[in-house]
């Protein structure tokens, strides 16, 4: 026989059973208590795997209600847009005292400056590039970041960095968190729509929108004025034939689901499916651009018949407002595509002023018409506009080029909409644009704010994976007060 106690005998014995009772008591008094100070880990959410998009109350009151964000792939220059730095025009041409020999791509040429020029604009006075002559006229409505700092360099982290919160693949991002957490108004349309750039998708592609570990119900699904949802209607098949399919295809799937409840993907496969069967008569319906009136198509720029490239990027921007109009919470509308010399979008590392001339083409009227057109409708007083880039450019030339290498300590972002302060300033960066050192924040920072303009905590919103309660802002973040209304 073993000499030594067997596991768990102490429990059979009278005093210790008291023992460990009085102590299993004091543990479950003191849970109670951390609970009630929000001391302990916020339990994910409990969504219903058989309608995971039913509208979810937030943390508190919330500001905005949707959610449009223009991410500009590529790396905008900050100094040829928002940040504005006379000292660089002063040092146009002389070397960075203290510079880097070598930067990302290559060795680093002379201090270069900004290529387009800046003026003053509505009341506040704030200098804004040229190149954005119809964005710049908003600038009394926007509240800028101008001391964003990225955790990488490279556009494909730095995307996932903006987009999840994470430099890695496999996070979700912040549009499914954010309709994991709040659902959608509509039933009809996805809560969560990607617009690709007419160009082509970015730099990480579908990472952008992925759900990562959230349950797969809550990625992103594409769709463009260019290229609407495919296969949304069976060819060849009569709609009475399609919906006796249906019909059993929905009998079997429930079965299989009985005997496979903990399987999110096979919950989250039969709501798409369900899902697809009322977007074949919602989807064409928002999609249909033909009853847009012409001046609403001229506000955009989608009449320009002689570039082809803005008059797709006008009418995705329209497809956005209208996909708001129906209720569907976050609409992510790219601009830019994936890395190509700065041929398809912002990565102006060799030819940056004439490459930005056919960029900022393509942006600036269209995005300018989407907001205006938002503020005009009403739209504008719930919906959080987000124009972002995943990092800034820095203020040298690259030697033996007329373009900028990539610099992730110091760049701009900004808000305009619903809960957003007008025509202020957050931050700063040198004299010379290259790194944020007045209140430098993190995209952590910019992100806690976006989620706190919907009415969620970043710090509650969290999911438990691999025993870790994740969330967007990783372990840090915090909100950015002063360019909240």
């Amino acid at each position: 026989m073993p000499t030594n106690p067997i596991s768990g005998r102490a429990f059979l014995d009278r005093r210790g059973f008291l023992g460990n009772a009085a102590t299993g008591l004091g543990s479950i008094a003191l849970a109670n208590l951390l609970g009630r100070d929000g001391l302990l880990a916020s339990d994910s959410l409990q969504i219903n795997p058989d309608h995971p998009y039913d509208s979810r109350p937030a943390h508190f009151a919330p500001k905005a209600k949707n959610v449009i964000v223009i991410f500009c792939a590529g790396a905008v220059s900050q100094l040829e847009t928002w940040d504005y730095k006379p000292e660089l025009i002063k040092q146009d041409g002389k070397p960075l005292a203290d510079g880097p020999a070598v930067t990302f791509q290559g060795p680093a040429g002379n201090l270069a400056r900004p290529q387009y020029r800046f003026r003053p604009r509505g009341e506040t006075g704030m200098m804004v590039s040229d190149m954005i002559p119809h964005l710049a006229e908003l600038t009394d409505d926007i509240a800028f970041v101008h001391s964003l700092t990225s955790k990488s360099n490279t556009h494909g982290p730095a995307e996932n960095f903006l987009s999840t919160g994470f430099v890695l693949d496999g996070f979700p991002s912040l549009g499914s968190w954010v309709t994991y957490a709040l659902g959608s108004e509509n039933q009809n349309l996805p809560a969560y729509v990607a617009i690709p750039d007419p160009r082509g998708v970015p730099q990480n592609g579908s990472n952008n929108w992925g759900p990562g570990f959230l349950p797969a119900a809550f990625q992103g699904t594409t769709m463009s004025s260019k290229e609407p949802i495919r296969h949304l209607k069976p060819n060849g098949v009569s709609p009475q034939a399609d919906k006796a399919t249906r019909a059993i295809l929905d009998r079997l799937n429930r079965r299989h689901l009985e005997e496979n409840a903990s399987d999110s993907k096979l919950s989250a496969r039969i709501a798409s499916y369900e899902l697809a069967a009322r977007m074949q008569l919602s989807v064409p319906e928002v999609t249909d651009l033909s009853s847009e009136p012409a001046h609403i198509l001229k506000l955009y720029g989608a009449d320009d018949t002689e570039n082809e490239t803005k008059a797709a990027f006008a009418r995705n921007c329209i497809l956005a407002r209208r996909l708001i109009e129906k209720g569907v919470r976050f609409v992510q509308l790219f601009n830019g595509a994936y890395a190509s010399g700065g041929r398809l979008n912002w990565d102006g590392h060799s030819k940056l002023k004439e490459q930005y001339d056919v960029h900022a083409a393509v942006l600036d009227q269209p995005a300018a018409g989407l907001i205006r057109d938002l503020r005009q409708r009403g739209l504008l007083e719930d919906t959080l506009v987000v124009w972002c880039t995943e990092f800034g450019r820095m203020p040298m030339f690259q030697k033996g080029a007329k373009g900028r290498d990539h610099n992730p300590d110091g760049f701009t972002c900004w808000l305009t909409g619903a809960g957003v302060r007008p025509g202020v300033r957050h931050g700063r960066t040198d004299d010379l644009g290259r790194k944020a050192i007045e209140n430098p924040r993190p995209l952590y920072d910019f992100n806690a704010t976006i989620l706190h303009l919907l009415g969620l905590d970043h710090e509650k919103l969290t999911f438990q994976y691999n025993g870790i309660e994740r969330r967007l802002t990783n372990v840090e973040g915090d909100v950015i007060h002063e360019i909240l209304a």
